[in-house]
């Protein structure tokens, strides 16, 4: 990201004439937190509409993989169909406000972290201004994706537990946090973070690291600085296709982690977890259970995801041209 043209300081000079005064233009540190600024604002809005998109497949893939029910596109479609007979239509974002509690603080320090540890790596490895060769892209999307991960985990939890329970055991997000705490200690609102972290490092790092190669080639081939929304979608698709494919198992220990409590498990490590979910399922059928409907549901969020902050911020960087241009 950060693709949009950067704006630099022009110096008008006509012969006989008075210098240019440039007091008005933001100083350098105003610069930079209008500049963290964008990439929050982008980064949330961006995480809200891709996780609002694709909410009833999310739930859905959630429900299969803490369960011991084999998975199919039948079998989903059915659980959909079930789910909006029996509680309604607005049923299938259950929990979906839970995520946008932790989605939208999740995106925002993700994209901003994504960008200001880009700086810092341009800066360390010498390609200030450049696009940053493969390995420091893969570990600028690897922190990013850690760093937010750690700061919002909780609500990652909280939001598992809305998924795959019915309304009346959680009335609503507070309440969750209350009832964890109260019936099994604050220590459980942790409880999957070490798959989490070992899950979003290659999920993070390739998912950036595919999509900014893909920016990278693009303009490469096509002489063009940007590409259009179009091929940003496609070019998130594929980010998303594989940082979730490599991930995954630990995304499905992860769930079943922290929905131990109130699925009758007792998971005590992640390894353990691992052991038992291919004794009970098998390897494919239960570590990969639910990929399916992620590389349907996956690509088309981390599209909207990615296509939806770039956009934001190119238009964010107008606005704010347009208005230094007025003063």
């Amino acid at each position: 990201m950060g693709n949009g043209v950067r704006e630099g300081q022009v110096d008008f000079k006509q012969q006989d004439a008075e210098p240019i005064t440039t007091t008005h233009l933001p100083s350098e540190g105003n610069q930079e937190k209008k500049k963290v600024l964008n990439s929050l604002m982008s980064g949330a809005l961006a995480g809200a509409v891709a996780k609002t998109a694709v909410a009833p497949l999310d739930r859905t893939k959630i429900m299969f993989q803490v369960s011991s029910k084999r998975f199919s596109a039948k079998e989903a479609y059915r659980l959909i169909y079930r789910t909006y007979l029996n509680e309604g239509f607005w049923s299938l974002w259950r929990g979906n406000s839970a995520t946008m509690v932790r989605v939208i603080p999740y995106a925002a320090i993700q994209f901003c972290a994504h960008e200001e540890y880009k700086q810092l790596l341009g800066s360390y490895y010498g390609f200030q201004g450049k696009a940053l060769t493969p390995f420091p892209r893969f570990i600028a999307g690897s922190l990013a994706g850690t760093t937010a991960a750690m700061l919002t985990y909780p609500l990652d939890m909280v939001r598992a537990r809305m998924a795959v329970t019915p309304k009346e055991m959680y009335s609503n997000i507070v309440h969750v946090f209350i009832r964890i705490s109260r019936e099994e200690g604050l220590k459980t609102l942790y409880r999957g973070f070490t798959p989490t972290i070992l899950g979003v490092i290659p999920y993070a790092g390739l998912s950036f690291f595919t999509y900014e190669t893909f920016k990278k080639l693009h303009a490469d081939h096509s002489g063009k600085l940007q590409p259009s929304p179009p091929e940003r979608l496609l070019f998130g698709a594929c980010a998303g296709l594989i940082g979730q494919s490599a991930s995954y198992p630990l995304d499905v220990v992860r769930r079943r982690m922290q929905t131990a409590g109130v699925m009758g498990h007792t998971y005590s490590s992640i390894l353990l977890t691992m052991q038992e979910i291919i004794r009970e399922e098998g390897l494919i059928r239960g570590l990969y259970k639910g990929l399916s409907m992620n590389w349907v549901k996956g690509p088309i969020a981390v599209g909207i995801s990615f296509t939806t902050f770039d956009l934001t911020q190119i238009l964010l960087r107008k606005l704010q041209h347009s208005t230094n241009i007025e003063r």
